[in-house]
């Protein structure tokens, strides 16, 4: 008798932050449910995004490629066609049922493979295809941009009604549902569980703020540091209006924060008891990540959109108990796009050469090597040029393209070990030059061509040129 595949639960919020989990070390917050996938499965210490924004993100694990690559650029982007390839289509292809239950910033038209909607009305972005105009630096328009405050911090409240509640607790519903009445005999199945949390505006209720009132440590400035920053990062900081933030608008944001991520944990929990009540059980992976992080001061910076780790990196925790041994945590660098490849090896697909990813698998059966490195992109809104990352091993590089040709590129170099806060950039020193040459020319290799390459091409709005889509 043929050994029935394993079905896939995938669970994405959206901005949580890496090390806001109990299970990731930090000791204050309340995460009971995804400690408990981490106790009984893979967790893995070192994930990255593809990109700090929300639709750059999922189109890149859609496509399994990397953003300049697949064409998502912002939040405005949306896939070359409706039938690009995904891996969601070729699960399709081999007998599984791919079900959408949830926020994944898809244009209505556009389901990428998912074959069962579980609400149409949770993915009906319109996508306009115009890209942002970049900022111009010299302008009297930017210098005017450093007046207020954003509009978003006056949406840090204790309220039972955060306009995103509804549609998670639907999530919740619908994909709990599905769970409790799948059958053993059924086809195998990739459900998407899209959570909104904890995604601002930073709303929780009072009774979870109030486990974090008066707790949550202040985020660690040094002096000066905010003058040291690359411009491209000023510009970040002015055009969303988040400098000069008050001490207590800050301190209020990342309690609430904290009270958010307890309240998601709290519909996880929920979901992944109606998983272990069905039928399905004991043969279903379930796989926890996210977008991107929420800076919440850190650095100077909210939201997301720029790579330090509190925003590119990512919690990624894969539970399959009798597949992997309980408890492992892995503390190589890897990326959500190498999740795809991985899922498809674990459902037993042949992986395709155009995806940017390479299985995890090998690496959490201890049975590989690993490339130790992931790579990470932005060419969205309130910058002046785009810029990605490169992480390997224990260093981060990070190239900032040049500026309307006024301004040259900028780099930054950390040594995440000794410096895990990211204040210390040592791209200047010139002990590092060969070390920042060879990460670079990795960059490259990557992406295909030269940052500045990949800029000109944003500037230029032609997308779907020279794509590779076999």
């Amino acid at each position: 008798m043929a050994v029935k595949k394993p079905n896939i639960l995938c669970i994405m919020s959206d901005e949580h932050t890496w090390n806001i989990a109990g299970c990731y070390g930090n000791p204050l917050v309340k995460t009971p449910n995804l400690d408990r996938l981490a106790k009984h499965g893979v967790l893995f210490t070192d994930c990255y995004t593809p990109s700090p924004l929300c639709v750059p993100a999922r189109l890149a694990f859609t496509a399994g490629q990397y953003i300049s690559k697949c064409k998502g650029w912002d939040n405005n982007s949306e896939l070359p066609s409706a039938d690009y390839p995904s891996l969601f289509g070729l699960l399709n292809k081999d007998g599984y049922e791919c079900a959408l239950g949830g926020k994944m910033h898809y244009g209505s038209d556009r389901r990428y493979g998912f074959t069962k909607d579980l609400n149409p009305g949770f993915n009906k972005d319109f996508k306009s295809l115009i890209r942002h105009k970049r900022i111009d630096v010299d302008s009297e328009e930017y210098a005017k941009m450093k007046d207020g405050l954003s509009r978003r911090f006056s949406q840090f409240e204790i309220s039972e009604n955060n306009p995103h509640f509804n549609h998670d607790l639907k999530v919740t519903d619908l994909c709990g549902e599905y769970l409790r009445n799948r059958k053993k005999d059924d086809k195998p199945f990739f459900l998407l569980a899209g959570y909104i949390a904890p995604h601002f505006p930073i709303i929780a209720p009072e009774k979870y703020y109030e486990m974090y009132k008066d707790r949550v440590p202040m985020p660690v400035i040094p002096e000066g540091f905010l003058d040291s920053i690359p411009l491209n990062y000023k510009v970040l900081r002015r055009a969303f209006q988040t400098e000069n933030v008050p001490a207590e608008i800050v301190k209020k944001g990342r309690e609430l924060y904290y009270a958010y991520v307890t309240w998601m944990d709290n519909e996880i929990g929920k979901l992944l008891e109606a998983l272990y009540n069905s039928e399905s059980a004991d043969n279903t992976v379930i796989i926890y990540t996210t977008d991107h992080g929420e800076n919440l001061g850190e650095h100077g910076m909210w939201w997301k959109n720029n790579m330090y780790d509190s925003c590119s990196r990512i919690p990624l925790i894969v539970n399959f108990p009798d597949r992997y041994k309980a408890g492992t945590r892995i503390n190589k660098v890897c990326s959500m796009l190498d999740l795809v490849p991985t899922i498809a090896e674990i459902c037993g697909l042949e992986t395709r050469d155009v995806w940017d990813g390479d299985s995890l698998m090998g690496l959490m059966e201890g049975t590989a090597g690993w490339k130790d490195f992931a790579v990470s992109e932005y060419y969205a809104h309130n910058i002046a040029a785009g810029h990605c990352m490169i992480r390997r091993g224990k260093y981060k590089y990070v190239y900032f393209n040049s500026i309307g040709g006024k301004y040259p590129a900028e780099k930054q170099l950390f040594d995440l070990e000794a410096d895990p806060g990211e204040f210390k950039n040592l791209a200047g020193d010139t002990k590092y030059s060969g070390l920042i040459a060879e990460l670079h020319n990795l960059l490259v290799k990557e992406l295909g061509r030269e940052p500045e390459a990949i800029e000109a091409e944003v500037r230029s709005g032609n997308d779907f040129d020279n794509l590779t889509v076999s």
